[in-house]
């Protein structure tokens, strides 16, 4: 079995995959998207363009989650990202859906307005996306009580979106210090070696970040 990956290090979705990957411990080559070439050749698999794209024996598998649910088909028993149970495995595939769609969407609102005009982001479109934030955070900090991760006590596809979603998101909108459970939250997620690995092979690409990156993690 072979894999390529294309993908960019400071892409949030690309870290959800390349999290599961490093969970796994499967070898797998990257071509960054940065390359022309590379670029070519996802868009022959992909039309649109958008990356992450997995190359598993010479055919593509596309969207991060599905990419991740494929790889636990493949090697079931290597850092499954799945339980066994079919209905904790809804409880992933949900958590799944929240980080994705309550954190990663206000987050890459609040950067698309920063990108479409530097010097006056559209007011109105950040203040609906921070307070979007605020209510996810505050739901996210009651759910983290005393819970190790994000869906029962193991590591699973749920915290591989968290972790890169969380991550910028709290570059736009920190969560506040009164949510200690999700702030201990993002803090395990950052110093498990998987995701620890993403952030140090992103740190070279901090510039790209259009709100500017904070002076910190």
């Amino acid at each position: 079995m072979s894999y390529t990956l294309y993908a960019h290090p400071f892409s949030s979705y690309c870290w959800k995959v390349l999290i599961a990957l490093h969970e796994k411990g499967v070898p797998f080559a990257v071509k960054i998207v940065e390359d022309p070439a590379a670029m070519t050749a996802l868009r022959r698999l992909w039309p649109l363009g958008k990356f992450p794209v997995l190359v598993a024996d010479g055919a593509p598998v596309i969207e991060s989650t599905t990419i991740i649910e494929f790889l636990d088909l493949r090697h079931p028993d290597q850092a499954p990202m799945l339980p066994a149970d079919s209905t904790a495995a809804l409880d992933v595939r949900f958590m799944d859906r929240i980080f994705d769609n309550h954190v990663m969407t206000p987050m890459n609102a609040i950067v698309r307005a920063h990108m479409q005009t530097p010097d006056a982001p559209d007011a109105n479109i950040v203040a609906k996306a921070q307070a979007d934030l605020d209510t996810i955070y505050a739901w996210l900090d009651e759910r983290l009580a005393d819970q190790e991760w994000a869906s029962g006590m193991d590591f699973s596809l749920a915290d591989c979106a968290a972790a890169p979603s969380l991550f910028y998101a709290d570059w736009v909108r920190e969560i506040p210090e009164s949510h200690v459970n999700l702030r201990a939250y993002r803090a395990r997620l950052n110093a498990r070696p998987s995701v620890s690995r993403c952030i140090e092979s992103a740190r070279p690409y901090r510039g790209y970040f259009p709100p500017g990156a904070p002076e910190r993690d």
